[in-house]
């Protein structure tokens, strides 16, 4: 088990005197964010007469773009407390891997673990990306890496274009307690089907063949699909409460389509989780409140991870 950071502790400690001592720059921003609220208030009404008057024969056309000049203006407001909620959040979110002696980063480089769920399939395809909140070091004796990402893809043309997020999760990395002889992917049921339905019988990913392997747990086959170039390993690896494992990953980040993947010692794991990790506010009476929620979201999908990676089983090589 991870030991949870103490919220007290830290709130009576460095992070709590840093906190404090953000005051001053956190009331500038409040105070900017809503000046330009207040004008957002006044362009959308001006926007919205100034419409009727030139077009008094469709009042709702003044409304619908009086609308969405305060949407506009709105939304510079939120962009311009960005810097200081991010300030905040890094500063938490930082105070949160000291306590547990690991790192954070709120910028993000993807790496091997993006590039890994791209190669075998568990990424939908997608226009635009952008990733956050990196955590990195030791989870008990195993190295492990976590990070954000959000992907989202471009549809439709002219007036119907539209942004649609087709990925917003974690995606995780941790060293496995034992080398492995072959991939194998757990994926969603039917992701790989053949031209007339049904599951195929193998596939190839990243340059490797994948053969379909039948689980005796019915349980599990309802919802998972085991490919694997080492069918002897998959049902090693899989054993048959290890849908349970899955699913109680997914309902602890109201998350959805995990899938993982056992390949070169190391267990890779993307949940569509939504956004995580948001300790930042400009207001000083959340502090506590998100703290003590970003302290659990973390701690937990860890935990949870570490249950998956299961210890070496004698007479197993």
């Amino acid at each position: 088990m991870i030991e949870r950071p103490d919220v007290d502790a830290l709130m009576a400690g460095e992070l709590g005197q840093w906190l404090a001592q953000q005051g001053d720059a956190r009331a500038a921003a409040k105070a900017k964010m809503k000046k330009i609220q207040r004008y957002a208030i006044i362009a959308a009404c001006a926007v919205a007469v100034i419409y009727v008057l030139l077009k008094p024969s469709d009042p709702f056309g003044g409304l619908q773009f009086g609308f969405f000049a305060g949407l506009a203006g709105f939304g510079w407001a939120a962009m311009s407390s960005a810097p200081m909620v991010s300030r905040i959040k890094g500063g938490i979110n930082g105070a949160i891997a000291k306590a547990l002696q690991i790192e954070y980063s709120a910028q993000v480089t993807p790496g091997k673990a993006f590039e890994r769920a791209k190669s075998f399939d568990l990424l939908p395809g997608y226009d635009n990306s952008s990733f956050e909140d990196l955590w990195w070091g030791t989870l008990g004796t195993q190295p492990f890496t976590l990070h954000e990402a959000r992907l989202t893809e471009e549809r439709g043309s002219g007036k119907n274009r539209r942004t649609v997020v087709v990925f917003n999760g974690s995606i995780m990395t941790i060293g496995f307690t034992r080398p492995f002889q072959g991939t194998t992917l757990i994926d969603r049921q039917s992701r790989h089907t053949g031209f007339f339905g049904g599951e195929k019988d193998s596939i190839n990913l990243n340059g490797i063949e994948l053969a379909r392997v039948s689980m005796v747990d019915p349980r599990f086959e309802d919802a998972f699909t085991i490919w694997s170039n080492d069918g002897v390993e998959a049902r090693y690896l899989v054993h048959p409460d290890y849908a349970e494992r899955l699913t109680a990953v997914e309902q602890a980040y109201a998350g959805k389509n995990i899938r993982a993947l056992f390949h070169e010692g190391d267990l890779l794991l993307v949940l569509e989780s939504g956004n995580m990790f948001e300790s930042g506010s400009l207001d000083a009476e959340s502090d506590r409140a998100l703290l003590a929620r970003t302290i659990d979201q973390f701690t937990s999908l860890a935990e949870l991870a570490t249950k998956l990676n299961e210890r070496e089983r004698a007479g197993f090589n």
